[in-house]
């Protein structure tokens, strides 16, 4: 592994993150500033959701005074289980933070039962 390699996987931050569950999803709310579309990678392998990003740092002409905002590599892993439909999975960003929708397999939702009277 390149010595570049081996700089860049060492600064690698978890992003803050709040998931709020309901009977039709899993959403997960990741906070990843300065990330874009084209800087983020969401993938599933196997049972793992994997989310990365990675902010760039500014491109500005002069002399810096003090130079504080660096680049930096987001890295989320979640262990998703068989409730997960896998092909109902939505994600988007805005204003830093990264949505993704996990939808529940119909056969997990929760259902009513109709009573008959005999």
């Amino acid at each position: 592994m390149s010595d570049e390699k081996e700089l860049q996987e060492l600064k690698r931050f978890p992003a803050p993150c709040d998931i709020i569950h309901d009977s039709e999803s899993v959403t997960l709310y990741l906070e990843m500033p300065g990330v874009t579309k084209g800087t983020l990678d969401i993938r599933i392998d196997k049972d793992l959701l994997i989310i990365d990003g990675r902010k760039e740092n500014m491109k500005i002409e002069g002399k810096y005074l003090i130079h504080e905002i660096k680049s930096s590599n987001f890295h989320q892993e979640y262990t998703i289980d068989d409730t997960i439909d896998r092909n109902n999975i939505n994600a988007s960003i805005k204003n830093g933070i990264v949505t993704l929708s996990l939808g529940v397999k119909e056969s997990e939702k929760p259902r009513k039962i109709n009573v008959i009277s005999k």
